[in-house]
């Protein structure tokens, strides 16, 4: 019988190298694919705008949005206000994974404690965040501890939600392997339930993170001196369409940058997740 023929250690060498080019091709395939609506879009509202089909005070053209752009990126007002929306989302984000993650993990560990909880918490995830705006800014004042708080409210039950339902939906039969394993509760916590619940976390993470951007802007509109929202008020009582679509291409733009970032970090961080969705059982977690 022929002996089998296995890889040269020349192959192998070469081996992790192709599979990065081979990603690389494919992500940059996937951005060419996924960039052909938008591109087309922004032509043809250049060529409509030209021809005089819209109305240029109400949809101004992308190229004037675009100059817009250019004009407060020269002068700071660009960086300024972004720069103040970005502080008081990582502020707020910070603090309701502080508070979401250990509530999550302690909820979904302890089923006796989530029945006298879940009622209350149901009852507050049923208010949008926007609704609190108002009483906030009563409570804490128009200033930054009232948008902060919009924004720990706004992200703190996506990340719980999904922390809780990462731990409660542990395989079963994991626990068990573990358990003949001999593993302590602080091994079955590390090498079971966080390894298994991470990319359910990772899932609420990204999205406390898009509805602390919309609560963000949302509270910059209704009182702010400087930020993403209050720009785009400006536009509003300046009477300035392009401010304020530039404004809107703004908050799409950073909501992209912020998603793509945590996507790379779920990756880096949560590699085995599609053996996670697929149901197949890790060796390494009971190793």
């Amino acid at each position: 019988m022929k002996a089998p023929a296995y890889p040269k250690r020349e192959e192998l060498s070469t081996l992790p190298g192709g599979i990065a080019q081979f990603a690389l091709k494919l992500s940059f395939k996937k951005l060419l694919q996924g960039s052909v609506l938008p591109l087309l879009v922004i032509v043809l509202w250049e060529i409509f705008s030209s021809l005089g089909w819209l109305n240029l005070y109400l949809i101004p053209p992308p190229s004037q949005i675009g100059d817009r752009l250019w004009v407060i990126t020269e002068n700071g007002e660009l960086l300024k206000h972004l720069g103040a929306s970005l502080y008081r989302v990582a502020c707020g984000f910070s603090l309701a994974l502080c508070m979401a993650l250990p509530l999550g993990f302690l909820l979904g560990l302890t089923p006796g404690v989530r029945v006298f909880l879940s009622p209350t918490l149901s009852f507050f995830q049923q208010i949008p965040g926007i609704a609190w705006i108002p009483m906030f800014i009563l409570w804490l004042g128009i200033d930054e501890a009232s948008k902060i708080a919009i924004i720990v409210y706004s992200a703190f039950f996506p990340i719980f939600l999904n922390t809780l339902h990462g731990i409660a939906s542990t395989d079963p039969k994991l626990k068990e392997v573990a358990y003949t394993y001999g593993l302590s509760r602080w091994g079955l916590i590390t090498r079971v339930y966080l390894p298994s619940s991470a990319p359910s976390v990772f899932v609420g993470m990204r999205l406390g993170l898009s509805f602390s951007w919309r609560s963000l802007v949302a509270a910059e509109l209704l009182g702010a001196s400087k930020g993403i929202g209050y720009l785009i008020q400006e536009g509003r009582e300046m009477a300035q369409p392009d401010l304020m679509l530039a404004g809107v291409l703004l908050i799409g733009l950073t909501g992209l940058c912020l998603d793509f970032v945590f996507r790379q970090l779920e990756k880096r961080f949560v590699p085995w997740q599609k053996e996670v969705e697929t149901h197949e059982v890790p060796t390494w977690q009971i190793s």
